[in-house]
């Protein structure tokens, strides 16, 4: 195999198009493996890990485009190159506007579009924090795709923003849904009276696409960053959030998404919510029942419960809805399909919040479960190649992301591990998500659909059921087909899952020896 770079100076692409011209250049004929990336240290560093670190490499500056291939001849490299700056290339459209025109500066362009009041930044995360005090101090609210964003810029970036009354969203910050606008990860959902406010990103993904199925809508969708509610930070951007909601006339229910926060965070969320005017859900993975209720918010053990409660504290009638309940019937009929060997659930998952939801209905029954975000050190995966007993994975975490694309954009890194999993005969159930929505992979589905053929008929010619239970995160709006995915899963044998809650709940289901009480 050659491993050849091409380095373009001073030539800057943000994360997010990076990620997605790198999933794209993978799929290149002849490419064994490609990494388009800027020239920063954390970047070679990834690519020294993976063999594909060029002296050209090594040389290049943080401000450089690398563009590295790895493929059997030259001919083929070559070819790799041409097509991906084909990939670069604008196509033109033959329409010229404002939507045309590109900026050097944030500055610029907010000068030259006042009517703007929103900031995306997605640079690296060496330069981010630069750029978004540019943006706070233009007026503009942020959005801070971008992460590997020191917690010391964070904290000043936020009290920043709160002085002058804006919004600091992130650093990794990767969904919201603004003036009924998606941006970065999210749903298209129907525009209602319910309010967001998330430190999750798929987690606020679930809960608005829930509550769009129960028939209504989302006002804002404000997310946080996962690090706002740590004691550092100490939930500025929450209770910011939190604030802009119940001062929004279109607002009538707010809910809150998070993992526990800290205890001192906590006290200043629970404290807001006894003088909120609005009723508030609370979903934090894990929380404490108790304190929100005491608070006078409403508790939500799972997403849908979240979803839920909320749709009908802003009005909807409980009679039509349809809340999909647990099909009894097929959790019957999968045990007795299962060997007694095969007792251990493999949770996939691109959605980190729908990992930790699965991850934690599983360990009410089970106290073997293992992870690389368990909160508890002594079931942190050692080795986050290999399983153990119960494993539940977050492939969109930092250890599995750096230089490569999120799994939501290029499911390769997931793909391996099913195959890997599929093998194991103890494992009873395989649960996975196939999120959809703006910025997601165009067909989630279809791109395990060939693995998870060959994995069912290769178990059954071993003579054992795998049960592989699939969940698809998204809305009839959704630029993917969501019926259409939906329909891929069944008909290669794949359990759909109604919902991430329920997706949890099948597999623990699933693999409980016994009798179903």
């Amino acid at each position: 195999m050659l491993v050849q770079a091409l380095i373009k100076p001073n030539t800057y692409f943000d994360s997010v198009s990076l990620m997605s011209l790198s999933t794209k250049a993978n799929q290149i004929e002849g490419v064994d493996q490609a990494i388009i990336a800027m020239g920063t240290e954390m970047n070679k560093e990834v690519m020294k890990n993976v063999g594909l670190l060029t002296p050209e490499v090594e040389a290049a500056g943080a401000s450089d485009l690398i563009i590295v291939v790895k493929a059997e001849t030259d001919e083929l490299c070559e070819t790799a190159f041409s097509k991906i700056n084909d990939l670069f290339t604008k196509k033109d459209t033959g329409k010229k506007g404002k939507s045309d025109i590109k900026y050097s500066t944030i500055s610029a362009a907010a000068e030259n579009n006042p009517e703007a009041n929103l900031a995306i930044i997605a640079v690296n995360g060496a330069y981010a924090a630069r750029e978004a005090k540019k943006a706070l101090e233009n007026n503009l609210h942020v959005m801070m795709f971008s992460d590997n964003v020191s917690i010391e810029d964070e904290i000043q970036l936020k009290k920043f923003a709160h002085e002058k009354g804006l919004l600091m969203m992130g650093p990794d910050c990767g969904t919201a849904i603004i003036g009924n606008t998606a941006l970065c990860f999210a749903n298209a959902v129907r525009k209602g009276n319910i309010g967001i406010v998330g430190a999750s990103g798929t987690g606020s993904q679930e809960v608005s696409v829930r509550i769009h199925e129960f028939g209504m809508g989302i006002s804002q969708l404000i997310g946080t960053g996962g690090r706002d509610l740590k004691e550092e930070v100490g939930g500025i951007m929450m209770l910011d959030g939190f604030q802009a909601l119940e001062d929004d006339e279109e607002t009538k229910v707010i809910i809150l998404i998070s993992k526990p926060p800290a205890p001192s965070v906590e006290e200043k969320v629970l404290a807001k919510i006894k003088t909120c005017k609005k009723p508030v859900v609370v979903w934090f993975v894990g929380g404490n029942e108790e304190k929100i209720i005491a608070a006078g918010g409403h508790f939500a053990k799972m997403s849908k419960e979240a979803a839920l409660k909320a749709v009908l504290l802003a009005g909807a009638d409980e009679s039509k809805l349809n809340k999909r309940t647990l099909n009894i019937p097929l959790i019957e009929e999968v045990r007795t399909k299962l060997t007694s060997e095969q007792k251990y659930i493999r949770g996939l998952f691109s959605g980190g919040t729908l990992c930790d939801e699965a991850m934690h209905a599983a360990m009410e029954k089970f106290d073997n479960v293992y992870s690389n975000i368990q909160r508890n050190p002594e079931y942190r995966l050692k080795d986050r190649y290999t399983s153990q007993e119960h494993t539940f994975i977050d492939f969109g975490d930092d250890e599995y992301t750096q230089g490569k694309p999120h799994p939501m954009i290029d499911p390769s890194t997931r793909l391996e591990r099913f195959i890997q999993e599929a093998k194991d005969p103890s494992v009873g159930a395989i649960v996975m998500d196939f999120v959809l929505g703006f910025g997601a992979h165009e067909d989630p589905v279809g791109a395990f659909l060939p693995a998870m053929i060959e994995a069912k008929q290769q178990a059954e010619q071993e003579g054992r059921h795998l049960e592989i239970i699939g969940y698809v995160l998204g809305t009839d709006l959704d630029p993917q087909n969501y019926e259409e995915q939906i329909n891929k899963l069944l008909a290669a044998g794949v359990t759909h899952a109604s919902s991430s809650q329920n997706a949890g709940l099948l597999a623990r289901e699933f693999v409980v020896k016994g009798v179903l009480v």
